[in-house]
């Protein structure tokens, strides 16, 4: 009876796969935000804490390094470990997503979402 429509079929297939993906991309998102990572400066003396998407959720100093003399010290640790936590929540990220993505057939290194 669809004899003469041709792929709709595989269509409606794809719509579903899309709006299944869509879903999975809203719950990973979410997701995201309930993963922590720590990053690290000053061989741990300054640790930062995010959540997979890069928001900071925590920051703690060693009191050590509070010395007054070393002011611009404590402020590069404090930026160094911030700048480790976020790209290792971008690392989480992209991690989570492309076990999401791996089973789409998508190329090597495609970055979603676009």
């Amino acid at each position: 009876m669809l004899k003469g429509l041709g792929g709709l079929g595989d269509m409606a297939k794809m719509m579903k796969q899309a709006q299944e993906m869509q879903s999975k991309m809203a719950q990973m998102q979410e997701d995201l935000e309930n993963v922590m990572v720590t990053g690290e400066s000053g061989a741990g003396l300054v640790k930062a804490t995010a959540t997979a998407k890069g928001e900071l959720k925590g920051l703690d100093i060693d009191p050590s390094i509070f010395n007054g003399d070393d002011k611009e010290v404590v402020e590069d640790l404090i930026l160094a470990a911030i700048k480790d936590a976020q790209g290792k929540a971008n690392e989480r990220a992209q991690e989570e997503m492309a076990k999401m993505t791996e089973g789409l057939g998508l190329p090597p290194g495609v970055k979603l979402p676009f």
